[in-house]
């Protein structure tokens, strides 16, 4: 699955919502502080983290690619 960016970055959980993987801003955050998200293969856990092109996201069974 791929993310087209339309600015220079989106935060980790506006991309989880934006792709329908999580309910709401709520289970975006609830998951991100479960560890249950990684970030170019490392779990991460903060919520705001800006993604940027190349970046690569696994969350749910599903790895997002972030492309420009």
């Amino acid at each position: 699955m791929e993310f087209k960016l339309n600015t220079e970055f989106i935060e980790l959980d506006n991309m989880l919502k934006a792709l329908k993987l999580v309910v709401n801003g709520a289970e975006a955050k609830q998951q991100i502080q479960e560890g249950s998200v990684k970030v170019n293969g490392v779990v991460e856990l903060r919520i705001r983290r800006k993604l940027r092109s190349r970046d690569s996201v696994e969350f749910g069974g599903e790895k997002i690619d972030i492309i420009k």
